[in-house]
């Protein structure tokens, strides 16, 4: 059985707007450990192989400021969920909002992973 609440649509864009201070935190969180997993990764994979390798304060800044526009663009399609469950959700069910909240959610905190990956594959390509 479908659980439908009629909200309205200013109760939805609200229900979204109380979510985003957990998605910012999840992406907050999710770029400090893939930073360090990166850090990690890179000093004993790659380090020992390659001499341009470097991790210090002229390569972090500009990372971390790249972090903060990404998070920015992150914000602007965090707004897609709310445009999403207005047109698609056309039962108004809390089960579609939720599943909506979460793929977005666990798709945009994996994505700071890549970068760790990167390396992981880097290694075993070039110096495995």
């Amino acid at each position: 059985m479908k659980e439908t609440l009629n909200l309205t649509e200013s109760q939805i864009k609200n229900w979204w707007s109380e979510k985003r201070t957990n998605y910012n935190l999840g992406l907050v969180v999710s770029g400090i450990l893939a930073f360090v997993l990166y850090v990690i990764l890179g000093v004993n994979l790659i380090m020992p192989y390659d001499d341009d390798f470097e991790i210090t304060l002229f390569t972090i800044v500009p990372q971390g400021i790249g972090y903060l526009v990404m998070i920015l663009i992150a914000n602007l399609l965090y707004s897609l969920g709310v445009s999403c469950d207005l047109n698609y959700n056309k039962e108004n069910t809390e089960k579609f909002r939720k599943n909506l909240f979460h793929l977005g959610f666990w798709i945009s905190v994996s994505l700071p992973f890549l970068a760790p990956l990167g390396i992981l594959i880097s290694y075993f390509l070039e110096f495995y």
